[in-house]
């Protein structure tokens, strides 16, 4: 069976997201924009447990060149 790229790419973009978003609420940080850094660490809490869904769910579904033990 052949694994459906989709959620590795909904799983990168949401990473790339991540990193991004961390950058900017430190460059914020430092200029001190206090609501823009809130504004971004909740969006890093937002896309975090997003990750981890899509994840476990490309988990699950199979596909894995591996037995699981």
């Amino acid at each position: 069976m052949k694994r459906s790229y989709f959620g590795v790419i909904i799983l990168c973009i949401t990473l790339s997201m991540n990193i991004v978003f961390t950058q900017l609420l430190v460059h914020q940080y430092y200029h001190e924009n206090y609501i823009n850094v809130l504004i971004y660490m909740t969006c890093n809490i937002i896309l975090f447990p997003v990750a981890i869904f899509v994840y476990k769910k490309e988990k699950n579904k199979g596909g894995a060149n591996y037995e699981k033990k």
